[in-house]
């Protein structure tokens, strides 16, 4: 049945094979430590992974965990166990508004919310524990897309962190145990040009070799830092031209350059020494909101952004140094392999899978290009009328796209557009899923649901 559903032909097979050995962490297939998974990469293999399933009848759904409050934050895995963020108003069901519309209002909400993290048993769905990382009145407004728990959490298999923005950052052990929590200060993360709204925080921490990393950008405060994640305390920060931005860092460290945190931007993307926090390269040109992550694969990093009056996508050889802002009309010099002005992602973080890298707009319009040459392969258009916030996944030779409406689109990877089937998850869904070892979890409105064959 696996056979006759991927159907692959030997090109596209090999192109992903050569694609999968230079990836080796993203196929270890059962740790998801951070959003997107290893690297943010999106992709998880060595294990089949479900087509079609029916949440009302039970078809290939293994379980489901109410997760009250609201949140955004994917779900995040080490062995085990699943991690996941909720904020929990005590004024009961929140408001939220979903699907495409021009105004973007922010949401004043002056009652006491519990900061909560789960955590859930892998297998069973069972909730084994939650922490109650604070009760307060949240500091800032969000958008009435948004959550107070946008922010995904990262583990390395001995702790848990949990990032809650202006309302704190909070570390655990894997058991629940509080091991120390940081007050970073209130971000005032609204548009650049509209002073008066606010939109909430929305990025996510990412840990490596026994450090927390975290970009932090808003309209009062801007920078990349480095945590000791046993203690807390600060080893470096690098302040940022100040810009609000809802982007998440990504580490970067392959053989064609220096190991670095590299980080989205509307006026300043960049790279940064892991060790002490000095910029490597910096670039200017991009969308005005910057959301995606940084992605890497075949040796470039890839940065898009969208909003306003560009949407771009960088490919970016990690060996830049110094300002690589591209000169006119160019698309490529020594340190861009290649670029578009016009391709770009506002909402998702793109994925690349083999040779071909996927965007998808947030109005459902998907596309397909060569990772290596930014040449389009095709461009379709998913649903029509509703939004699409939530990243891709992949794994299996097939990719995973989720409207807000909860409509997982499922297509098979190929040089050419094929959808194997749309499955309904019947509730809103707006955070990006976690796989591991065969199974997809989808953190929904209400809940958390476990798919697999």
């Amino acid at each position: 049945m696996r056979n006759s559903t991927l159907g692959r032909s030997f090109s596209t097979a090999t192109a992903i094979a050569l694609f999968l050995i230079t990836n080796v962490e993203a196929q270890t297939g059962t740790n998801w430590p951070s959003f997107r998974g290893p690297n943010a990469s999106g992709i998880s293999e060595g294990h089949p992974l479900p087509t079609t399933w029916n949440v009302e009848t039970g078809q290939n759904v293994k379980w489901k965990t109410p997760i009250p409050g609201l949140g955004h934050s994917s779900p995040v895995i080490w062995g085990d166990r699943i991690f996941v963020t909720t904020a929990i108003s005590s004024a009961g069901d929140p408001y939220l508004k979903v699907g495409l519309y021009g105004a973007s209002p922010d949401h004043p909400e002056k009652v006491d919310h519990q900061y909560k993290l789960y955590c859930v048993d892998k297998n069973s769905g069972k909730i084994l524990w939650e922490q109650t990382a604070l009760t307060a009145h949240p500091k800032v407004k969000r958008h009435v897309k948004a959550s107070h728990a946008n922010c995904t959490p990262t583990t390395d298999g001995n702790y848990v962190v949990a990032f809650f923005g202006s309302q704190g950052l909070y570390c655990y052990d894997m058991q629940g145990k509080l091991i120390w929590k940081k007050d970073l200060g209130r971000f005032d993360a609204g548009p650049a040009n509209a002073a008066t709204l606010e939109w909430g925080f929305a990025s996510s921490p990412v840990i490596h070799d026994g450090r927390l990393y975290l970009t932090c950008a808003a309209r009062n405060v801007s920078y990349v830092a480095a945590y000791d994640l046993q203690s807390g305390s600060e080893i470096w920060k690098t302040k940022r031209p100040l810009y609000p931005g809802w982007h998440s860092p990504a580490i970067y460290t392959g053989t064609k350059g220096p190991a670095q945190l590299v980080t989205n931007g509307y006026e300043h993307m960049g790279g940064y020494d892991l060790k002490t926090g000095k910029e490597l390269w910096k670039m200017t040109g991009g969308g005005d909101v910057p959301v995606p992550t940084p992605i890497f694969a075949h040796d470039l990093i890839y940065i898009t952004n969208a909003h306003g009056a560009k949407s771009p996508v960088y490919a970016i050889k990690p060996s830049a140094t110094g300002d690589i802002t591209l000169d006119g009309k160019d698309r490529s010099n020594e340190h861009i392999a290649w670029s578009h002005p016009k391709i770009g992602n506002y909402m998702q973080t793109p994925l690349v899978y083999g040779d071909y890298l996927f965007t998808c707009r947030d109005s459902g319009i998907f596309a397909c290009y060569n990772a290596k040459t930014g040449k389009k392969l095709y461009k379709k258009r998913l649903d029509s009328g509703v939004g699409f916030t939530a990243s891709p996944v992949a794994g299996d030779g097939k990719i995973y796209f989720s409207s807000e409406q909860g409509d997982i689109h499922v297509l098979k990877i190929g040089e050419k557009f094929q959808r194997l089937s749309i499955n309904p998850m019947n509730e809103i869904t707006m955070a990006t899923p976690a796989i591991s070892e065969g199974t997809i979890y989808f953190h929904t409105k209400e809940n958390l649901v476990a798919i697999a064959n």
